[in-house]
């Protein structure tokens, strides 16, 4: 007789301080100063076997991120920024979803919006098939964003239209430049106070995420188009592509958590 082979499929697993090193590294969070605290927010189980990918931290997607079993929860938005919080409120709900389920939290922001790979720039620009892309987009001493030009030139609106089946969301317009796009800023989530900056590389628009009241101006003073396609909607790019580089990387299966806030 034979002995029985077992032929069930192995579930993939990494230990947690493993992977959590390969991300600090792959990411260089140590590179950029930011308000958001990079790396590990909260340590769960120490063995990942399945990950989960948000925007946002909340209690939803926390308490999803448990429900789907996933051991780590990788976020844009994080629970810690800059200054100490107390454990009150809903940030100790926040706080207590995570550690009652053994959940691992892992934040990726501004390491996560200049990566040249899988960086929520990187990646609107290579759905755009952005050409001579160069960096664009200052943040804290550093440039986030991707500035380049398109293929072909095209009209505003229909390179609004484009965006809008891009992200999935009805695009805000500032048309204070020309009628036809073709030398393109890209800068996920908050850049709208990036149109001095977009004016003087020459770029004729700027595409980024939510528009603030104070730069309402500048657009139609500096002559520069701006495309708003949403804070949330510009930010899903950057977390799916990680979670899917760490599928690839370690075999570790991944779901998206999409929570679209709308703005």
């Amino acid at each position: 007789m034979h002995p029985m082979t077992d032929t069930t499929p192995r579930r993939a697993e990494v230990e947690r301080d493993t992977l959590v090193r390969w991300l600090n590294e792959y990411l260089d969070i140590g590179r950029y100063p930011d308000a958001s605290l990079n790396g590990l927010q909260i340590e769960g189980t120490p063995v990942i076997r399945r990950v989960a990918a948000s925007v946002d931290t909340s209690v939803k997607t926390l308490q999803d991120a448990a429900d789907s079993g996933a051991d780590l929860l990788i976020v844009h938005h994080g629970l810690f920024w800059g200054q100490p919080l107390p454990i009150t409120g809903p940030h100790r709900e926040r706080v207590r979803t995570a550690i009652m389920a053994d959940l691992n939290l892992y934040a990726a922001h501004l390491p996560l919006d200049a990566h040249p790979e899988v960086g929520n720039n990187a990646m609107i620009a290579r759905a755009l098939s952005l050409q001579n892309a160069r960096p664009f987009g200052e943040a804290t001493g550093h440039r986030i964003g991707l500035a380049g030009e398109l293929p072909f030139s095209q009209s505003l609106q229909d390179f609004a239209d484009r965006v809008q089946k891009l992200t999935g969301e009805i695009c805000l317009v500032h048309g204070g430049g020309g009628p036809t796009v073709s030398r393109l800023g890209i800068l996920s989530g908050g850049g709208a106070g990036a149109v001095a900056e977009a004016a003087a590389a020459g770029l004729d628009t700027l595409l980024t995420g939510e528009p603030e009241h104070k730069h309402f101006h500048d657009a139609f003073e500096y002559g520069v188009n701006v495309v708003f396609a949403g804070h949330y909607e510009t930010e899903v790019f950057g977390v799916r592509a990680l979670a899917a580089r760490l599928e690839d990387e370690f075999g570790l299966p991944w779901q998206f958590l999409h929570h679209p806030t709308g703005l």
